[in-house]
């Protein structure tokens, strides 16, 4: 029988116990590794956080007890949900451009430029055509302000290879100042001695969930998280994303149009900041003060980070920051502590996972998660220390 041959190597019957047991163990590491680099930089951080409380003389557990009452317990959690909404989109904006290795750290001015911009028209719009068209209608004017304030960082860094974190902050610094130009000047209420846009109508904001606050901009923001991760993950774009983030140099090689990829994910990225502002403002606020600057991008970007780069896994890691945000404003009143205890917790989530990648990429736990430039960056002061000893 020569014509037939066997692959014992393909046979599970032929397999030792320890190769029928190999996919089991990968699943175990692949769990450990998320355990290890997501979740428990965020249990050091509440640990760390509350050996600093006992220092100050307050109590950890009475502190953390009333940031669960404030941002979980009764309907808590509602407000909870709709400080996410702004949260969520901003992080899954960032999270399309990180992909591709690409910073885009101008959100600040894209969120506000696009803030004042609805802020500004919103009051007339919604007081001469129907409620949807006119949010709608907004949704996509904030939208289109946050893509169009990366277009000259996205070209200068398609057609010159410009550093695009120089860039993108010099054009967030250029757009804070016109959106406080324009709520100063055009778009300033009369009727008011403070500088700030006219209120828009409680009718006319974005509808919420019947018996809830929950407004439709959090379903929004949960639709563009399912959405983009289906896109980065499921399609052909996604992937030539993937690749670029990769090795540029391999991208250009196969063939991609490099160019259009980088153009491309700088606009989708601003299209989601600026959503966010419309989600925030037609949502929450209804309108914007001069010199108001939430810095919701600052605040995310250790959570984009911990998702690894994951729209999905993003969901419960910006949710997190929601309750602890919205609880926070309980808690640090209880203890009377300023607010701003708040971001110490969110700096010390992002120093532990700083640690841990660097103790896990010389353990070999798993695959990091850093950008290829701060990875390049690791290894060069690696290196550095070694000639200095």
């Amino acid at each position: 029988m020569t014509g037939v041959t066997t692959n014992t190597a393909l046979s599970p019957e032929t397999r030792t116990p320890v190769e029928r047991a190999a996919p089991s163990r990968r699943l175990v590491v692949d769990v450990l590794d998320v355990v290890i680099r997501s979740i428990v930089p965020v249990l050091l951080a509440l640990g760390a956080g509350a050996i600093l409380l006992l220092a100050l003389g307050r109590d950890p557990i009475t502190f953390y007890s009333n940031i669960w009452k404030g941002g979980i317990e009764l309907t808590a959690w509602q407000d909870s949900a709709v400080r996410a909404a702004p949260l969520l989109l901003i992080a899954v904006g960032l999270v399309v451009v990180f992909r591709a290795n690409i910073w885009n750290l101008g959100y600040n001015g894209q969120f506000l430029l696009g803030a004042a911009l609805i802020s500004g028209f919103g009051p007339r719009l919604v007081g001469s055509e129907p409620r949807w068209f006119a949010l709608v209608t907004l949704t996509l004017l904030a939208g289109a302000a946050g893509a169009v304030w990366t277009l000259v960082p996205a070209l200068l860094k398609a057609r010159y290879e410009t550093n695009e974190i120089i860039t993108t902050l010099m054009m967030s610094f250029i757009g804070v100042g016109v959106a406080n130009i324009l709520i100063k000047g055009p778009f300033q209420d009369p009727t008011v001695n403070i500088p700030q846009t006219r209120v828009l109508p409680l009718d006319k904001m974005l509808p919420a969930i019947p018996g809830t606050r929950i407004h439709v901009g959090v379903l929004l923001a949960l639709a563009a998280a399912v959405i983009v991760h289906f896109v980065l993950t499921r399609t052909s774009f996604g992937l030539r994303l993937q690749i670029l983030g990769a090795n540029p140099r391999a991208a250009r090689h196969v063939g991609l149009n490099v160019p259009r990829l980088i153009l491309m994910s700088f606009l989708v990225s601003g299209l989601l900041i600026g959503m966010a502002a419309a989600a925030d403002i037609l949502g929450t606020w209804g309108y914007v003060r001069a010199n108001w600057n939430p810095a919701y991008g600052d605040t995310v970007i250790p959570f984009v980070f911990l998702a690894r780069l994951n729209a999905l896994a993003l969901i419960p890691f910006v949710i997190f920051y929601a309750v602890l945000s919205t609880g926070g404003d309980l808690a640090t009143q209880q203890a009377s502590l300023p607010t701003d205890f708040l971001l110490v917790l969110v700096a010390l989530i992002l120093l532990f996972m700083t640690v841990i990648e660097y103790l896990g990429r010389r353990r070999a736990l798993g695959t990091s998660y850093l950008t290829p430039g701060l990875e390049q960056a690791l290894r060069y002061s690696r290196r550095r220390r070694k000639t200095s000893e």
